[in-house]
């Protein structure tokens, strides 16, 4: 086979995270650990988790295909993926598993009670029920908690406070999420300590969050805030597009959508969460349990603006906002 059809066909692989790497990338160094990435999102609207996951890797002297192998496995935002893949990663017998989002982590969780899982969640690790505490874990997962949830009420502050005169606002949610419900009652008590009507818009499709937004113009909402899930993540794209062409302020939770041209976000680093993961699994790797290791809040919180965006919705930032931002994209 030529160089350049092997190249094709490993990508497409990776890309795709159905099936996965050859069984021959573990074989050739039997002394190797292997970690098992597994991920609800996809490889494109992921990549740059990737290196941050490394670097906490590198903290502890481990280098990806120096003296440890790295599986990925990515289900493209398709929730109903990810039994199979994290099946195979167990098949595949990985040293632990890294799972990135909460759907990811409950799939490991199913498939494995032996080995080590190292999670990134949005969701309360209690309340969902991967950990028994966070002070002592037990059972065979541990990770990383995002600080999502628990901002709901200060994104729409801070976009209340960006858009004073706003009546009503919609939220943005994903019904095939596990944590949505949770999420949106978080939201909905956000509305009605600062006396907002709230619409609730669910999408679990390309067509449905199109449709989503036609039904906010037609409710006349005056903002949106968009509910944490990887689908979104990977639709970041398609979301902020169509917040532009309707003209409607939007808040996210993640810089993700700020940098692709969204007005605003309010919530935890994702890089520097993967980074903890990184460093998390690589202690795993060393000799710890995950029963041993407490659940670590992801404590970076931040506030990225995008001025372009403002000015093109023609709203004006105020003095009390830009002195608090974290990050100004102009």
């Amino acid at each position: 086979m030529q160089f350049d059809q092997l190249k094709r066909r490993e990508f497409i692989t990776l890309l795709g995270g159905a099936a996965a790497w050859p069984l021959a990338a573990s074989a050739q160094r039997p002394g190797m650990p292997v970690i098992g990435f597994l991920h609800s999102g996809s490889l494109q609207q992921f990549e740059h988790i990737v290196p941050a996951f490394r670097r906490g890797l590198n903290q502890a002297g481990y280098v990806e295909d120096r003296n440890v192998l790295i599986e990925y496995r990515w289900a493209e935002g398709f929730y109903d993926r990810l039994p199979a893949l994290a099946s195979d990663l167990v098949r595949r017998q990985v040293a632990v598993i890294a799972a990135g989002s909460p759907p990811a982590a409950r799939a490991s969780k199913t498939a494995t009670t032996t080995i080590p899982i190292v999670f990134v969640t949005g969701a309360d690790p209690v309340k969902s029920g991967l950990v028994d505490s966070l002070g002592r874990p037990g059972g065979n997962l541990t990770g990383v908690g995002l600080l999502i949830n628990v901002l709901a009420p200060k994104q729409l502050e801070v976009l209340r406070e960006l858009i004073p005169k706003a009546t009503s606002i919609a939220t943005l949610a994903n019904p095939d999420n596990p944590n949505t419900e949770s999420d949106v009652e978080e939201v909905q008590a956000a509305a009605r300590a600062l006396g907002l009507e709230l619409f609730v818009l669910n999408a679990r499709t390309e067509s449905d969050i199109d449709i989503a937004f036609k039904t906010l113009v037609q409710k006349q909402a005056n903002g949106l805030v968009v509910i944490s899930d990887v689908y979104f993540v990977d639709r970041r794209t398609q979301i902020v597009a169509l917040a532009a062409r309707h003209a409607v302020p939007t808040m996210y939770h993640l810089r993700e959508f700020t940098t692709a041209g969204g007005l605003m976000s309010y919530g935890t680093s994702l890089t520097d969460a993967y980074r903890q993961q990184g460093v998390f699994v690589a202690q795993i790797l060393k000799g710890a349990t995950p029963a041993d290791l407490p659940v670590q809040q992801s404590t970076k919180v931040e506030l990225v603006i995008n001025l372009s965006t403002a000015k093109t919705l023609r709203l004006e930032v105020p003095m009390s906002l830009l002195m608090r931002v974290d990050d100004v994209i102009e």
